[in-house]
């Protein structure tokens, strides 16, 4: 089962993610996670705010050498 958290708000200091049950030894595409980040940004409603900001992913754990490890991943 696939159990996704999130904690804080994007008007806060950040938002924390949680996923659990991503086996492990599955390849994470950073660069698609940035991408999505970045679509983001040009949604309908979205102010000229939204253009001069950039939101960037950090792993925290739950990832080594770009592969999954089989325990929760967190990103802030």
């Amino acid at each position: 089962m696939l159990r996704f958290l999130t904690a804080g708000e994007s008007h806060g200091q950040g938002l924390v993610v949680i996923l659990e049950g991503i086996p492990a030894g599955l390849t994470l595409d950073f660069d698609a996670i940035t991408n999505d980040l970045r679509r983001r940004q040009g949604g309908y409603g979205r102010g000229n705010r939204m253009k001069i900001e950039s939101d960037r992913a950090q792993i925290l754990s739950g990832v080594r050498a770009g592969q999954t490890i089989g325990g929760p991943i967190s990103m802030l």
